[in-house]
C-alpha cells in the first residue's frame, strides 16, 4: 500500500513539469576534445569509445582543471550570502554557460573564529536558483561554510533558448559527457578556491544528479575530506534510460543505441568505476525506498558495490520518493541526515 501510494505521488509530481522536450539522438563529435586519433574510427560509436578508453586510462587529466587566480567575491547579501564567480575550465559555445556562479554561506559561529570547515553543495538537474538554499543555511548554522554552485547550463548559465538545462543530460551522447566533466572542472576550481580561504575540512554534497557529480569530484579531489551523496546510483546510463524524469531524454535514444552500448560511452561519467578511488573519504549514500527517477535497484547496487570493495561508508534509506524527498517532511528529515554526517565528518576532533 505504501509502494503504491509513494509511486502515485512521484507520477502526479514529475506531470507537473510540462515543458520537457524530446531532442533528437545526436553523437556529438563536434564536443570531443581535438585528437589526430579520433579519425581513423569510421563509425561514430567507434570514435566515441576510443576516445572514451583514452579518458580512461587516465581520468585525472579528464578531471583535473588548470589553475585559475581569477575569482570575484562579490558583497554581503541581504541574507549574509555573497557570491563567488570564476571562469569555467571548459569553454563551451554558449558564453553564458562559461562563468561560474556560486553562493557563499558564511558559517555562524558563537565565538566568531574563523571557521576551517565548509561543504560545496551540488543541486539536482534542473534546480532553480533557490534549489538547496535552505539547506545550504542549515549546513551555514551548523558551523560549516557552504558554497552552492549552479550546475552548467542552469539558472544564469542557461543561454536563452533553453528552458530546461537539457544540455547536461540529453540524447546527446558526447556532449552530455563533456558538460558533466565540466561541472566536475567547476566543482574543483570552487573548491581551490575554498582551500585558499583558508578552509582545511572540506565537504562535498551533491543530490540526483548532483550525487553523480559529487562522487567524481570526491574521486579526482585529494582535498575533500568527505562526501554525502543524496540519491545514489553506479551507472549514469542505467538512470537515464529507466528513469521517471528522464522519459523525454529515453523517447530521444530509442532506436539509435542501446543501453549496453550507451552505459559503456558513458563510463567516464558512472560512479560504479571510481569507487576505489574514495575508498579514504567518509562517504554517505542516501536513497529513497519509493525511487521511481533512481530506481531503487540501482541504488542497491551502488551499495552492495561499496560493501563487497570494503569502501568505508554508511548508508541512509529515505521512506519517500525521488521527488516526495523534496516535500516535507521528508526534506526537513533528509537535511538533517546529511548536515548531521558531515558536521560529524568535518568538525568532529
Amino acid at each position: 500500500m505504501l509502494q503504491a501510494f509513494f509511486h502515485a505521488w512521484e507520477r502526479r509530481l514529475a506531470s507537473v513539469t510540462t515543458d520537457r522536450v524530446v531532442r533528437p539522438f545526436e553523437w556529438g563529435l563536434e564536443w570531443l576534445d581535438n585528437s589526430p586519433n579520433i579519425a581513423t574510427a569510421a563509425r561514430p560509436e567507434d570514435i566515441i569509445s576510443n576516445w572514451v578508453a583514452r579518458v580512461m586510462a587516465d581520468s585525472d587529466a579528464f578531471f583535473t582543471p588548470p589553475p585559475t587566480t581569477d575569482y570575484t567575491l562579490g558583497p554581503a547579501s541581504a541574507g549574509r550570502d555573497r557570491l563567488l564567480t570564476f571562469p569555467s575550465a571548459l569553454d563551451t559555445p554558449h558564453p553564458e554557460n562559461n562563468t561560474v556562479y556560486a553562493r557563499l554561506f558564511p558559517a555562524r559561529t558563537a565565538n566568531g573564529r574563523r571557521p576551517r570547515a565548509a561543504v560545496i553543495v551540488l543541486p539536482q538537474w534542473n534546480a532553480d536558483p533557490g534549489g538547496h538554499v535552505g539547506l545550504s543555511r542549515l549546513l551555514a548554522m551548523n558551523g560549516m561554510a557552504a558554497l552552492r554552485m549552479s550546475l552548467p547550463y542552469h539558472d544564469r548559465r542557461m543561454p536563452p533558448h533553453l528552458h530546461r538545462a537539457d544540455y547536461i543530460v540529453s540524447a546527446n551522447v558526447a556532449r552530455t559527457l563533456q558538460v558533466c566533466r565540466q561541472a566536475v572542472l567547476d566543482a574543483r576550481r570552487a573548491i581551490a578556491w575554498l582551500a585558499g580561504q583558508g578552509y582545511d575540512r572540506i565537504g562535498i554534497l551533491g543530490t540526483s544528479l548532483g550525487s553523480c557529480l559529487a562522487l567524481l569530484t570526491t574521486a579526482h579531489e585529494p582535498l575533500l575530506n568527505a562526501q554525502a551523496l543524496n540519491h545514489i546510483s553506479p551507472y549514469f546510463a542505467d538512470v537515464v534510460w529507466r528513469g521517471l524524469s528522464t522519459r523525454h531524454v529515453r523517447e530521444g535514444l530509442d532506436g539509435h543505441i542501446e543501453l549496453e552500448l550507451l552505459r559503456a560511452l558513458w563510463k567516464p561519467i558512472s560512479p560504479r568505476w571510481y569507487l576505489e578511488r574514495v575508498r579514504n573519504r567518509q562517504s554517505l549514500l542516501v536513497y529513497a525506498r519509493y525511487d521511481l527517477t533512481f530506481p531503487v535497484d540501482l541504488s542497491e547496487d551502488l551499495v552492495r558495490e561499496f560493501r563487497e570493495h570494503g569502501i568505508p561508508h554508511e548508508v541512509s534509506v529515505l521512506g519517500c520518493g525521488h521527488y516526495s524527498s523534496g516535500k516535507a517532511p521528508f526534506k526537513f528529515i533528509d537535511g538533517w541526515i546529511l548536515t548531521r554526517f558531515l558536521r560529524r565528518a568535518l568538525l568532529a576532533r
